[in-house]
């Protein structure tokens, strides 16, 4: 049975969904829980699954440059006004709209990358198991309602 872990993070984010038929299709914003939980098998040197640490600092620029900005489709017709007049707080989704669900596989694909290039780091301060595992990413777009992606 492994140990799991749940880190969470708040970001106040934004976004566009061109192809929703109602009022989503209009910019709004969210105050957003991501979730990262991970699992290992056995426990690292510290008797821990990851320290939690590790999660904030891979993932604090990724979120940061998520936070107070504004998610959306670069087929939106105001995409390029958009991005011409607050830049990098418009994050660019490629003909896609950024629903939660896209969001939510976007910070896991993160999460994995980044963690392997931790891992591979030889100046790492927090050593990470060759066991750890990343479950899943749960991104909550209000107080009601989450998608979450992970792999099997």
């Amino acid at each position: 049975m492994p140990y799991r872990i749940c880190k969470t993070i708040d970001i106040e984010n934004g976004h566009m969904l061109s192809k929703h038929p109602d009022l989503c299709k209009f910019p709004h914003g969210h105050t957003r829980k991501v979730e990262f939980v991970l699992e290992a098998d056995t426990l690292d040197k510290n008797e821990m699954v990851c320290d939690f640490k590790v999660l904030k600092e891979t993932m604090d620029e990724f979120l940061k440059s998520w936070d107070h900005a504004i998610c959306m489709n670069t087929r939106d017709a105001s995409f390029k006004m958009m991005k011409g007049t607050f830049g990098d707080r418009v994050i660019a989704f490629d003909n896609q709209d950024p629903t939660t669900e896209v969001m939510a596989r976007t910070i896991y694909d993160v999460l994995k990358k980044n963690l392997a290039e931790y891992a591979a780091r030889a100046d790492a301060r927090y050593p990470i198991s060759s066991q750890l595992r990343v479950v899943k990413v749960r991104l909550w777009e209000t107080a009601t309602s989450w998608a979450e992606f992970y792999e099997e």
